[in-house]
C-alpha cells in the first residue's frame, strides 16, 4: 500500500471514497466519512501477496519441526487420547481401563485435534493403541499436534485480513499478523495439542465477522439515503430495507463462530456480552450517522431480534459439537443404567439425552468452581501481561549439544518485548481513542477486556490458573499495539476549522514514524529469534538456556 493508504489508519473515519458498488455514491461527502464508506478492493492483488508472505512465515514456524518434542507434553497427555477417542467412537473413551472417560472440557477442540490423528496416525504407549493415518502414516507427534498448528496459521491470516480492514491498511494489516506470528506464547499454544489455541481462532474469527457485518451495514444505510430514504419517518418508512439479502448475515455467523468457541472452553461466553455490546454500539453509530432521530431506542427495537437469533445459533451450535456423546449410548453420563447412583439421569430417548448432558455440565462447572488445588505452574491475571509465571511444557536434560551439559525446555512464554508493550499499548489505545473517538480503539480495548478481566473475579476466590487463559486476549492485545504504531507513523486527523498542514511536515512525520514503527517490529523479531529455542524445546548448552531465563525466579 502507498503511504497515503498508511495514513488513513489514523483518522477514525478513514476514507470519503465510494465502495465501488454504488454505496454511498450520491451522498455528500460528509455523510459518507460519517458512514466510513470505503473502496476495500483497492490494492486487494498486493494485499493478497503480501497476506500470503506474512502466513508462510506463520505457518513455516508452526509446521517445521513439529514432531519435536516426542512424545506427549504437558496437557496432551489428556486431549490427545481424548481427541482418539472422539474419533473413534464419538465420545472421550479410556482405553487403558476400557470405559468412558470424564472429560470437562466441551468437545470441538478435541475433535479439531482428532482429525490431525485420523489423517496421519496415531499411537499410545500406555493404552497399546497404535493406527496408521488414513492419509499418510507419519510421527503421531504431528498427527496429535496438527489441528493446532492449522488453527495457529489461520489465526495469523484472519489477524492480517481483520487488521487491514479496520485500519485501511495493508501495511498495518501484515504488521498485526507478523507480530502474532512472531509470538512466542501464541506459537507453543499452535504447536501443542491443547484448546487454547482452537479457542483464540474462534473468538478471533467470531470478532472478524462483527467487523465485516459493521461495514455491510453501513453501506445498506448508504444505499438506502441515496435511494431517497428519509431516517427522520418513524417506523418502517425511516429504515433501510429488510429482505432476506439485507439480513446480518455476518452477523448470525459469528454466533455461529461463538458457539463453536464456547464448544472449545467455556470461558467463549466471556465475550458474548461484550461482542452484543459492540453490534448494539455500531448500530446505534450508523442510525446518529444517517440522522436518526432516536438512535438507541431504533437500534435495540431493531437489533435485538437478529442479537437473539445470533444467541439461538450459538446454543445450537454448541449443542450439535456434541452429537457424538447425544447419538452414542457409552458416553461418560450418556445411559441412567450405567450410574444407578445418579436417579436425575433419563432413559428417554432425546430429552433424555439432553436432560443427561444438562446433569453432566453440572457436574463439570462444579469440576471448575472447585479447582483450587496449588500447581507449580500456576500464576494469577496480573502476572500474565508481565510474564510472570509462565507454563513449562517439556524439560529434558539429555541430548547432545556439545557441553557438559544441556537443556531442552517448551516454555508457554510470551516474546518479551512484545508482551511488555500491551500495557503501554492499551493506555495508548485508552487515550488515543477517546481524544478521537475511534470506534477501533473500543472495539480493540473491549474484547481484549472480555478476555482478561474476568479472571480477576475468579482470583478473588483463590481459583487455581494459568498463563494460556489469557489465549483468546492476544489477538486482540497485538491490534492495540499496531494501532499505537499506526498513530506513531501518521499524522492526527485534521480538523474541519484547521488549517491544512504542511506537506513537507506530513511527509517528515510519515517517514520517521514509519521507522520507529519498523524499528520496533525489527525488534520483536530479533528477541523472538533469541528465544525460539526455548519455544520449539531446541537441545542447548545448559549455559545457553540459562542465560534465556532473564527471570530466573519466576521463569524456572
Amino acid at each position: 500500500m502507498t503511504s497515503a493508504s498508511t495514513a488513513q489508519s489514523a483518522n477514525p473515519d478513514p476514507s470519503t471514497t465510494d465502495r465501488g458498488d454504488g454505496a454511498g455514491r450520491g451522498l455528500p461527502a460528509a455523510v459518507r466519512r460519517r458512514l466510513a464508506i470505503v473502496d476495500d478492493r483497492i490494492g486487494r492483488g498486493q494485499a493478497w501477496l503480501a497476506t500470503a508472505v506474512v502466513v508462510g512465515v506463520a505457518a513455516i514456524l508452526r509446521f517445521v519441526g513439529l514432531s519435536f518434542p516426542p512424545g506427549k507434553i504437558f496437557d496432551e497427555t489428556y486431549y490427545a487420547k481424548d481427541a482418539y477417542g472422539l474419533i473413534d467412537r464419538g465420545f472421550e473413551w479410556n482405553y487403558k481401563d476400557n470405559g468412558p472417560s470424564y472429560v470437562v472440557h466441551p468437545p470441538l477442540g478435541k475433535w479439531m485435534i482428532g482429525i490431525g490423528e485420523w489423517a496421519f496416525g496415531y499411537q499410545d504407549a500406555d493404552s497399546g493403541v497404535s493406527v496408521p493415518g488414513h492419509l499418510i502414516t507419519t510421527s503421531p507427534e504431528f498427527g496429535w499436534r496438527f489441528g493446532a498448528a492449522v488453527a495457529g496459521t489461520l489465526s495469523v491470516l484472519l489477524l492480517v485480513r481483520i487488521g487491514r480492514r479496520m485500519f485501511r491498511s495493508t501495511v498495518l494489516g501484515c504488521a498485526a499478523g507478523l507480530l502474532l506470528a512472531l509470538d512466542g506464547y501464541h506459537l507453543v499454544l499452535s504447536r501443542t495439542a491443547i484448546l487454547d489455541i482452537f479457542l483464540l481462532l474462534f473468538v478471533l474469527a467470531a470478532f472478524g465477522a462483527l467487523v465485516l457485518d459493521r461495514d455491510a451495514r453501513r453501506r445498506r444505510w448508504a444505499r438506502a439515503l441515496e435511494g431517497g430514504l428519509d431516517p427522520t419517518q418513524p417506523g418502517r418508512a425511516g429504515r433501510p430495507s429488510s429482505g432476506w439479502r439485507d439480513w446480518p448475515w455476518w452477523r448470525l455467523a459469528a454466533g455461529v463462530l461463538l458457539g463453536c468457541a464456547c464448544s472449545v472452553k467455556w470461558s467463549a461466553l466471556y465475550f458474548v456480552p461484550a461482542f452484543a455490546l459492540l453490534v448494539l454500539l455500531w448500530e446505534v453509530g450508523v442510525r446518529r450517522s444517517s440522522g436518526v432521530r432516536r438512535p438507541w431506542r431504533d437500534a435495540v427495537l431493531d437489533e435485538l431480534p437478529w442479537l437473539l437469533a445470533a444467541g439461538v445459533l450459538m446454543l445450537v451450535t454448541y449443542v450439535a459439537t456434541w452429537s457424538g456423546w447425544l447419538l452414542g449410548q457409552d458416553g461418560y453420563y450418556r445411559l441412567a443404567e450405567r450410574y444407578p447412583n445418579n436417579p436425575e439421569l433419563s432413559d428417554t430417548p432425546i430429552i433424555g439425552a439432553l436432560i443427561n448432558l444438562w446433569e453432566y455440565h453440572k457436574a463439570a462447572y462444579g469440576f471448575h468452581t472447585q479447582l483450587d488445588d496449588p500447581h507449580k505452574y500456576q500464576s494469577w491475571p496480573w502476572q500474565w501481561l508481565l510474564l510472570g509465571r509462565p507454563v513449562a511444557f517439556h524439560w529434558s536434560g539429555d541430548g547432545s549439544c556439545g557441553a557438559p551439559s544441556c537443556a531442552s525446555e517448551v516454555l508457554l512464554l510470551g516474546t518479551p518485548l512484545l508482551w511488555w508493550s500491551f500495557l503501554p499499548a492499551l493506555a495508548a489505545t485508552a487515550w488515543l481513542g477517546l481524544a478521537r473517538r475511534d470506534w477501533r480503539a473500543g472495539a480493540i480495548l473491549l474484547s481484549a477486556a472480555a478476555g482478561l478481566l474476568p479472571w480477576f473475579w475468579f482470583a478473588l476466590d483463590g481459583r487455581t490458573m494459568f498463563s494460556f487463559y489469557a489465549a483468546p486476549a492476544v489477538p486482540f492485545l497485538v491490534l492495540a499495539v499496531v494501532y499505537v504504531l499506526g498513530a506513531i507513523a501518521t499524522p492526527a486527523p485534521v480538523s474541519n476549522t484547521a488549517a491544512p498542514p504542511d506537506p513537507q511536515q506530513v511527509h517528515d512525520r510519515r517517514l520517521v514514524g514509519g521507522i520507529i514503527a519498523g524499528a520496533y517490529v525489527l525488534l520483536v523479531a530479533l528477541c523472538f529469534a533469541y528465544f525460539y529455542p526455548i519455544f520449539v524445546g531446541r537441545v542447548l548448552p545448559y549455559a545457553d538456556w540459562s542465560a534465556r531465563m532473564w527471570l530466573d525466579g519466576r521463569w524456572i
